[in-house]
């Protein structure tokens, strides 16, 4: 784990993420019990197991989506209004890790559940079942946006080449999600890094042989982190370097 150091743009009293209101939607499910075909997804973060993200998932419709930009949010969602419900559950959370795209084929009312501009969960599996059982395929629901709890800080994973730097950002906490991303070599200024696609970010600089830092701004509250010296000179592609430092 790298030593960060931390800097708060802002007051984090007033940014700390508020639960919203409770709304209505639906949920299916994806995959088996395994959940291994809610692996990797739109969102980057590749193995949740390994991620942080476990089983606890599910995959959002383009209106939630918002090209990407809600990877990593938190919902708790609660059956509601079907005798499939489990009645003494009241609700469970899951993390956004992947999008559940359009299909124009079915009527959005009829198999195609994630057609805009429904609001719709498809979850994993085992997510599902925590609240319903499996065999009612489809069941009406009260979701809410939560503030993601996580244990530790930032974790970065780096892709890319020498000329090319793909960070994704795991373990988001606080709205769970990012507006804007910037890198800082030790031989360089702050650098605006541009939205790749789900929870990714790039910056096309050669910033090798540099200790690097990372300031984010969560797309929700508007609060910027900077998280210095995240990873040392001898950083490398297919790494995680992970910080002591969140949103909240």
């Amino acid at each position: 784990m790298a030593l960060t150091e931390l800097t708060i743009i802002g007051r984090p009293c007033l940014a700390a993420y508020r639960p919203s209101p409770w709304a209505l939607a639906h949920v299916t499910f994806y995959g088996d019990e395994t959940a291994s075909e809610t692996m990797g997804g739109a969102c980057g973060y590749g193995n949740l197991f390994s991620s942080g993200y476990g089983t606890d998932t599910a995959a959002l419709s383009t209106t939630l989506f918002n090209n990407g930009f809600a990877c990593g949010t938190c919902y708790q969602i609660k059956c509601v209004q079907s005798k499939w419900c489990y009645p003494t559950v009241k609700f469970t959370t899951v993390t956004a890790t992947n999008l559940c795209p359009p299909n124009w084929a079915e009527d959005s009312n009829n198999g195609g559940w994630c057609n805009p501009p429904r609001v719709h969960f498809d979850m994993s599996k085992p997510a599902f079942m925590k609240i319903a059982q499996w065999k009612a395929g489809i069941v009406p629901v009260m979701y809410r946006r939560v503030p993601c709890v996580t244990k530790g800080g930032f974790r970065f994973k780096f892709q890319g080449n020498g000329y090319w730097l793909l960070v994704y950002v795991m373990n988001v906490g606080g709205g769970g999600d990012i507006a804007k991303m910037w890198v800082k070599g030790s031989k360089t200024g702050w650098i605006s890094m541009s939205h790749n696609w789900g929870a990714s970010y790039q910056a096309f600089a050669t910033l090798r042989g540099q200790s690097l830092s990372f300031k984010i701004t969560s797309y929700t509250t508007k609060e910027t982190i900077i998280c210095w010296n995240v990873a040392p000179a001898n950083w490398n592609i297919g790494l995680t370097y992970s910080t002591d430092v969140n949103f909240h």
